[in-house]
């Protein structure tokens, strides 16, 4: 009873500091173009390019230093990773508030993937804290509050940069992100810190080993693959955003606005059915619903392509968010299931940093076919990665199936 109370209040804190963490990065994300004109940007292609290199910069760090961060929960406890992570980000928040130049954000940006990751921090503790026949719904409803916060970021941001500007509010959520870190601090509650020394004792897997089960094991590689074209194409929908907005919007000069609204559409979307999802990866199984969600989201960007109005692209962007939700949260509960208690840490940590390679792909690439082509190419370009993802899967899922019959038979 007791520890289904701690893992109750364990998970609330994890929601709502992850909820603080993403709020705080999606207020600037969608609308980074519009940044970059006031950190002195001044032509389109250069604008596209800083926004795509700052977009990247944070997986680039974040890749190289995750698998190490998740060793080092193993060893020292999950929940010293969380609050490292979420007083990381709250200091680059202060310092992207102050920064006065492209390059100077660049390096923040940099810092911010070193030493941040709340959101794989979060899934480490909550794939060895959680209930073993829950995992599935926790880690849905931990993306419920990525979704939240991202609503709300972009949402709340929107008409707050409109107002005010970027840096007041970017030290509001600097603010807010470490009060997060504090609670963390003081009421995380690790049920299972005693044993990660002895479970450690028995990790000799170096981090290049930790790669190389993951990628042998065929349905952790499966996943990861798909998951690296997932967040490969998301990201790549980033910068292309607020250029097709102010292109089809009636009114331009409201075109951030317009940007919070649909960002919000997106995440209210994802956070109504991110628990769901969750479900119904604890009770069938996940291979499925994956390839279902990912075949409807990459219908989905590519409808947004062919939007002639802002309430079209509303409506496409209402059922992207319904089904990417379902995407990143199978990953790493596969993942959590082919773990242990003594590995989980890096194996999420390894994990992360091959799908925020995607990120670095895909911001890459959408910015720079919306420098040379348009934003409409870049979404269809984005849509036909997603459905490609789900026959990839759909090819391994088969072979898999028809390998195990052969054998049952035999």
């Amino acid at each position: 009873m007791n520890q289904a109370i701690d893992w109750k209040r364990n998970f609330f804190i994890l929601w709502g500091g992850q909820f603080m963490a993403i709020a705080g990065l999606t207020v600037l994300v969608p609308l980074l173009p519009f940044y970059m004109e006031e950190l002195g940007v001044k032509t389109m292609q250069s604008n596209q390019l800083w926004s795509g290199i700052s977009l990247a910069a944070p997986a680039v760090s974040s890749a190289i230093a995750s698998p190490f961060w998740g060793k080092l929960g193993d060893r020292f406890g999950r929940k010293l990773m969380v609050v490292r992570a979420l007083f990381g980000l709250s200091a680059c928040l202060f310092l992207m508030a102050i920064v006065t130049s492209p390059l100077q954000f660049l390096f923040v940006r940099l810092f911010q993937g070193a030493f941040g990751g709340v959101v794989d921090a979060s899934s480490a503790f909550a794939g060895s804290e959680a209930p073993k026949e829950q995992r599935g719904k926790a880690l849905g409803s931990l993306q419920g509050a990525v979704a939240a916060g991202s609503l709300s970021g972009p949402l709340l941001g929107g008409i707050f940069i409109d107002l005010y500007g970027f840096r007041p509010l970017l030290m509001v959520m600097g603010v807010l992100t470490g009060i997060g870190a504090i609670a963390a601090w003081f009421l995380l509650t690790e049920r299972n810190s005693s044993k990660n020394k002895v479970h450690f004792e028995k990790a000799k897997d170096s981090i290049f080993q930790t790669f190389a089960d993951l990628l042998s094991h065929p349905r952790t590689r499966g996943f990861i693959i798909v998951g690296f074209a997932a967040n490969l194409a998301v990201f790549g929908l980033v910068t292309p955003l607020a250029p097709l907005v102010e292109k089809i919007a009636k009114s331009p000069d409201y075109a951030a606005t317009w940007i919070g609204f649909l960002q919000a559409a997106l995440w209210t979307a994802t956070l109504l059915s991110s628990p769901w999802w969750g479900k119904q990866n604890d009770r069938s199984k996940v291979e499925r619903n994956y390839m279902i969600a990912t075949a409807i989201c990459g219908i989905s960007v590519i409808l947004q392509a062919c939007s002639a109005n802002v309430p079209a692209l509303f409506a496409f962007r209402v059922l992207q968010g319904l089904t990417f939700s379902a995407l990143i949260q199978s990953v790493m509960l596969v993942v959590v299931q082919a773990s242990t208690d003594y590995n989980r840490g890096a194996r999420i940590g390894a994990t992360n940093s091959l799908l925020v390679c995607g990120q670095i792909v895909g911001s890459l690439t959408g910015a720079l076919i919306t420098g040379i082509f348009k934003p409409e190419i870049a979404f269809l370009f984005m849509g036909i990665i997603f459905i490609g993802s789900a026959l990839l899967l759909l090819r391994g899922f088969t072979i898999s199936r028809v390998f195990l019959f052969r054998v049952n038979k035999r």
